[in-house]
Formats: structure tokens, C-alpha cells, sequence
């Protein structure tokens, strides 16, 4: 993916009320951050951040933290909040520091079109392999959830076959997320393929804590 410059991104950046990036010293604390007791949700990969911005507007006792570790990307994020939501922040860190910025705390963790590693000499990169899942083990609260999407098919059987492995059911699965006429929140990913008659892969699924 070519990631385009975005003028002033540091001043941005630095001002930015949304934004946290060092979140290191909050692991544990999230929820003196957000000061309640609400389930707080991820999405690793927010990209331009549509999808968790929509829901932290539509879900405001929900706290939302949005991780992305393109400045040129996260800015755009930003830009498109235009402004500060309580219950909403980003986070500038890679996807395999989660277990250092979250100690028990998640409720959910969405993995909307992530990077699909085509190469099988790259699959502990995706965010659906072993490598990351055993990271989400120290990160969940309670129940573990995980919802993804995705347009790659090879990702998306091997993601099924990852979380089977790791001892998650797999509550919805649908080959087409968008052959009903449900409204969803998209991203802007899923908007594009969609338009183009491309199949949205998705699953949900959970696994007991022990």
C-alpha cells in the first residue's frame, strides 16, 4: 500500500486530543482513562478510521480505541473526527505491541481487511495467526470476541482455520456480509469493494476465558 504524505501531519498530530502515542503507560488503566466502567472495544488496523468513528457516535456507552501505526493514515482519521468523542481515541502503535498497551480490558476486537500476507513464508504477520492470537489471550476482559472482515478469501479460510485451532466457535459466518439489505457500518475499504461487486467476507466469534 503507497501511503501518500499529508501536510502538517506532526502539527496534527500533536495537537490532536484523539490521539495517544505513547499508550504504554495507560496498559491496565483504560478505564481510569475513559473514566467509566464500559466494555471497550479495538479495532486493530482503523485505517482512515470511518468504521470506528460511526460506531463510537452509535454506541456512546461503548469505549472505542482505534490502533493504526501509519501517521500519514491516522492523521486522515483525525481530520475525519474533526474534533474529540469521549467514549473514542486513537492510538499510534504497532498491532504487535497489543499485549504491552492492554492488560485484560477488551471486550471485543474487530480485524476489518487487514494486510493478507499472500506469501505463506509471511503468515505469523497476519493478524488472525497463531502469533497474535495467543497476544489477544492477555488482552480480554471477560468473554473473548473477535469480528472480521475482510475481501481476501485465502485470508478469510485461513482466519477460520486459525480461530477453530485456537479453541474459538465460530458464531456468524457469511461468505456475502452484504447480500441482505441490513445496514452496517462500513469502512472505507468495504464501501469500495462493495461497490464493485466484490464479496465481503465475515465472521464473528468467541471463546471462554479460563
Amino acid at each position: 500500500m503507497r501511503l501518500r504524505n499529508v501536510k502538517n501531519k506532526e502539527i496534527i498530530m500533536e495537537e490532536a486530543d484523539s490521539l495517544i502515542k505513547d499508550p504504554f503507560p495507560y496498559c491496565g488503566k483504560w478505564k481510569e482513562y475513559f473514566k467509566n466502567d464500559n466494555p471497550i472495544y479495538v479495532e486493530i488496523g482503523m485505517g482512515k478510521g470511518k468504521f470506528i468513528i460511526e460506531n463510537a457516535m452509535k454506541y456512546p456507552n461503548i469505549n472505542f480505541v482505534g490502533i493504526e501505526k501509519y501517521d500519514s493514515v491516522i492523521v486522515k482519521a483525525i481530520q475525519k473526527l474533526d474534533g474529540k468523542l469521549d467514549n473514542l481515541v486513537f492510538v499510534r502503535a504497532d498491532a504487535l505491541m497489543i499485549d504491552e498497551i492492554f492488560d485484560h480490558e477488551i471486550s471485543c476486537i474487530y480485524l476489518n481487511f487487514s494486510d493478507p500476507w499472500p506469501k505463506n513464508r509471511h503468515h505469523l504477520r497476519r493478524l488472525s495467526s497463531s502469533l497474535f492470537l495467543e497476544k489477544y489471550e492477555s488482552v480480554f476482559i471477560d468473554q473473548k470476541r473477535i469480528e472480521m472482515r475482510t475481501d481476501n478469501r485465502l485470508l478469510f479460510q485461513y482466519s477460520l482455520v486459525s480461530f477453530s485451532e485456537a479453541g474459538y466457535v465460530l458464531n456468524k459466518v457469511y461468505l456475502d456480509y452484504h447480500q441482505d439489505d441490513t445496514p452496517l457500518i462500513t469502512t472505507e475499504y468495504e464501501d469500495k469493494f462493495s461497490n464493485n461487486g466484490m464479496p465481503i467476507y465475515y465472521v464473528s466469534c468467541s471463546k471462554d476465558c479460563q
